[in-house]
């Protein structure tokens, strides 16, 4: 029996190298750890070795920068402000803020400022339209200096809805970070955030650049006359989209002015969706160094809202679709997200999206798959969350009654996540009075947003929600990498089993 263990253990380590999808070889060699940041007073969550820390990469990549910095983040906060009312900091104590971790944003935003001193070009995109104040950082960074330069981009303009919201940093062309930690000094110690750190990999970073080149480029464009109403036939509503968009007849689409737009074969009456997708090989070394795979694991790149992407790139929603149906028979798949929705979330009217819960429920009945669902429970909580969560489980339902004819054995099992102090954030004083909030506002959350089956791993900055495929920006890595995979398992699985879960079976109004 024990023999046997062996031996599924060594083929599921092998499963990567055997299903790898065909791709050139490339002699280009880089460097990749898994990043997280933990919330402070969580004892019970055991570290990971070899997971780097959030501040610190940032860091890293701020002073090492020698030619270039491109950052993309939805905002700025990373020098805590105890004193404006408007800040969810306000009312806490320096020793508070001290005990909090607030420091470690004043690190990362004076390594920025010393990177900015030393003439090194740096780019900054942000959201634009939130309170003033979250745009006042990048403002100051390049108040003065000729070698950075500071902008903000309304996506609602573009698509009705939607914003700015991927969290990206490109060093050099060589060294990028993706994953879900905003510019906030809360998001290195206050929430829980996972991203991937990539070193000395220049193709993979000339790629995410090349987004990030649509992003500016979008951002000195003139709206009003270049986007259009659509009568949406895949979402079945009506909204404004960029004239460029395959959502709109293919007579009807104007030439697109990004610089590295280019055109892909429409499939009526939606997005296209590309069988044949780039997958480029890299050799990621990791660490300890993985030997019983000797060739490059293939990689891709996924991008969002669709009309952003460029040569045969996935939209992010398909990379995250293949990702779940990539979970091998009888395997396991683990989701890790804040937000789920079955629709949309700030259109009028929603949509109605099952995309997502369509493949969770066809893993199960057509690959047996267990599917592990990770949700967070916050002090912001979307209330239709657990209604759809719900109903997703009702999955196994179906599988058990539809066990003689198919021998359906899949299982779909949903936790919520609950950083302990959700329920006590916000403001500490409140028209002059202490409100008994222990942590600042928008923090004490599972924020990482991510997938990894048996084979394959997809690091992401998007809530699974329909607008943010659809209307906001997000970006995504996957990988085959073994070492990558094993390692995300590893760290969804410290959460999975850790004292901070409940089940959604078992969730009350009591929490």
């Amino acid at each position: 029996m024990r023999r046997d263990k062996v031996l599924l253990y060594v083929i599921v380590l092998l499963l990567p190298c055997l299903s790898l999808p065909h791709v050139a070889k490339s002699s280009i060699q880089c460097k990749a750890w898994l990043v997280q940041s933990i919330p402070t007073d969580m004892p019970k969550l055991p570290r990971i070795s070899g997971v780097l820390s959030t501040g610190d990469v940032f860091q890293w990549l701020a002073n090492k920068s020698t030619t270039s910095l491109d950052i993309i983040a939805q905002y700025w906060q990373l020098l805590a402000t105890p004193k404006d009312p408007h800040s969810g900091d306000f009312g806490y104590s320096d020793s508070d803020l001290q005990r909090f971790g607030a420091h470690l944003g004043s690190l990362v935003y004076n390594s920025i400022d010393n990177v900015a001193n030393r003439n090194v070009n740096i780019r900054i995109l942000s959201h634009s339209g939130v309170y003033p104040e979250y745009t006042k950082e990048p403002s100051d960074l390049a108040f003065g200096r000729s070698n950075v330069k500071n902008v903000t981009l309304l996506l609602s303009k573009w698509w009705g809805s939607g914003i700015v919201h991927a969290k990206v940093w490109i060093f050099d062309d060589r060294d990028v970070y993706i994953g879900s930690a905003n510019n906030d000094w809360k998001s290195l110690t206050q929430v829980k955030e996972v991203g991937i750190y990539l070193s000395g990999c220049s193709r993979i970073a000339r790629k995410v650049k090349t987004y990030f080149d649509n992003l500016w480029r979008l951002a000195s464009l003139d709206s009003s006359t270049q986007t259009r109403n659509v009568s949406d036939q895949q979402w079945l509503i009506n909204r404004t989209v960029p004239c460029w968009s395959h959502f709109l007849p293919r007579k009807a689409r104007c030439m697109s002015p990004l610089p590295s737009y280019i055109e892909t074969p429409n499939v009526s009456p939606s997005y296209p969706s590309l069988s044949d997708h780039e997958v480029f090989s890299v050799d990621i070394k990791t660490f300890p160094r993985d030997h019983y795979c000797p060739e490059p694991q293939p990689i891709y790149l996924s991008f969002a809202p669709p009309e952003l992407l460029f040569g045969k790139h996935q939209s992010d929603e398909q990379g995250w679709i293949d990702t779940i149906k990539s979970v091998v028979e009888g395997g396991t798949m683990r989701i890790n997200t804040m937000d789920w929705l079955g629709q949309s979330q700030y259109t009028n009217p929603k949509v109605y999206w099952p995309s997502f819960s369509s493949a969770v429920s066809e893993g199960v009945f057509s690959k047996n798959a267990k599917v592990k669902i990770l949700v967070a429970y916050w002090g912001h909580f979307i209330k239709a969350t657990d209604g759809y969560l719900r109903s997703l489980l009702y999955s196994n339902v179906l599988c058990s009654s539809a066990s003689v004819q198919n021998k359906c054995s899949g299982q779909v099992e949903i936790i919520y996540y609950i950083v302990p102090g959700f329920n006590k954030t916000g403001h500490a004083v409140r028209n002059g009075t202490k409100t008994g909030n222990k942590y600042p506002d928008y923090t004490r959350v599972n924020h990482g947003k991510y997938a990894v089956s048996d084979v394959r791993a997809h690091i992401g900055t998007s809530n699974l929600v329909w607008d943010y495929f659809f209307t906001t920006s997000g970006v995504s890595f996957g990988t085959y990498n073994t070492k990558i995979v094993l390692k995300l398992q590893e760290i969804f699985d410290v959460d999975w089993y850790s004292p901070y879960v409940v089940s959604v079976q078992e969730f009350g109004q009591d929490v």
